[in-house]
């Protein structure tokens, strides 16, 4: 990994977590049955399956199709004799990675059952012994998502409750911009986002679900035999969401307008002749000289047979302010502007025309 994985391109991961909100939301209890279910299937369990889901959806919060968020590990697991005795949580938070791009959901969970199973002989290992094995640099987080799957009770019941204590306000704290939860108290499941500004939690919830219930579409199919699923096509967006991503934030319609670019540039060189169309190196070059020297250049490729989808390579020559060439694929003509320091035209081209000097045309 040489960048790090950031939702909504948020990167800080050293804020003290007081502009956060949160949102929490059950999951249905057939579809925490069918998760469950899914998940004996196949052999694994069902926090295998939601950190499958979150990586999915994060492919899409991050836009990669490789990514990395962090995942808490009880530490004790592997610890030595009476650690169940020792105070304090003896948490930890180690990477995961998924190539979202290269697995088919079946394929993923299997892969996560064995990468989460390997991650326990390290569940004492510091973040930044993970972070150098990257090569994302020191100054930047490897990731800024957190993920917990959390067994017991729900978030906001409390916890534990003892004879003369009682629990007036409980608020959790996190210094990454994104951490994701999933409650699992042994038969209804549900969802906890806590977001930094100016992420809407509750989007995440809503995201989260759909997620999971396509997942387990997708893991119930290749439970029964059938097609594996690649993992980024599992839909993230319900109905009513891809409705609205598509209609709705779309604003008013608008006629497209069919003017071409090359259309366009005429009307602007008879409109405003004299105005600068281009500056390079501190000299201009008007809209009437360039439609002048793109003119010349085009009757003298049509002379040599340049016609509709005739493909053209050019090279490319000082002309007083910047480089220039024009050509006409598809009977139409483009223009282009470069820069270069050569004049041979890149090796392996074909049916090449050779342009005539700026002075003869």
């Amino acid at each position: 990994m040489d960048e790090p994985t950031a939702p909504y391109g948020l990167l800080d991961v050293r804020g003290d977590g007081v502009r956060t909100a949160a949102a929490w939301a059950p999951l249905t209890s057939e579809l925490a049955a069918r998760v469950r279910e899914a998940a004996r299937r196949l052999g694994t369990s069902p926090a295998t399956v939601f950190h499958v889901a979150w990586a999915r959806l994060l492919a899409v919060l991050a836009g990669r199709d490789d990514v990395v968020f962090g995942t808490v590990l009880l530490g004790r697991m592997n610890a030595a004799d009476g650690a169940d005795r020792v105070v304090g949580p003896l948490l930890n938070t180690l990477p995961v990675r998924v190539p979202v791009n290269g697995l088919g959901a079946g394929e993923a969970v299997a892969m996560m059952r064995t990468q989460l199973a390997r991650l326990f002989d390290h569940e004492h290992a510091s973040l930044t012994t993970a972070q150098r094995a990257s090569r994302v640099g020191a100054d930047a987080p490897l990731f800024t998502s957190l993920f917990n799957y959390r067994h017991g009770g729900a978030q906001g019941d409390g916890g534990p409750q003892f004879e003369g204590v009682r629990t007036l306000f409980t608020r959790e704290r996190t210094n990454y911009p994104l951490t994701v939860a999933v409650d699992d108290d042994g038969d209804e499941l549900g969802l906890g986002v806590e977001a930094a500004a100016p992420i809407d939690p509750g989007s995440v919830v809503a995201l989260l679900r759909t997620t999971v219930e396509n997942l387990v579409r997708s893991l119930e199919t290749v439970a029964d035999g059938g097609r594996d699923t690649p993992l980024s096509q599992v839909p993230v967006l319900d109905d009513g969401e891809r409705w609205r991503a598509v209609r709705d934030w779309q604003g008013e319609h608008v006629a497209r307008d069919r003017t071409s670019v090359v259309e366009l540039f005429e009307a602007r060189a008879e409109a405003t002749p004299d105005a600068v169309a281009v500056v390079c190196g501190g000299v201009g070059v008007t809209y009437a000289e360039l439609e002048a020297r793109a003119n010349r250049l085009a009757r003298h490729l049509i002379a040599k047979g340049v016609g509709p989808e005739s493909p053209v390579g050019g090279s490319c020559w000082s002309a007083g302010s910047a480089w220039w060439w024009r050509c006409w694929p598809s009977g139409r003509r483009a223009a282009c502007t470069c820069r270069s320091t050569s004049s041979t035209p890149p090796s392996g081209s074909r049916g090449c025309w050779t342009t005539p000097a700026p002075g003869s045309w």
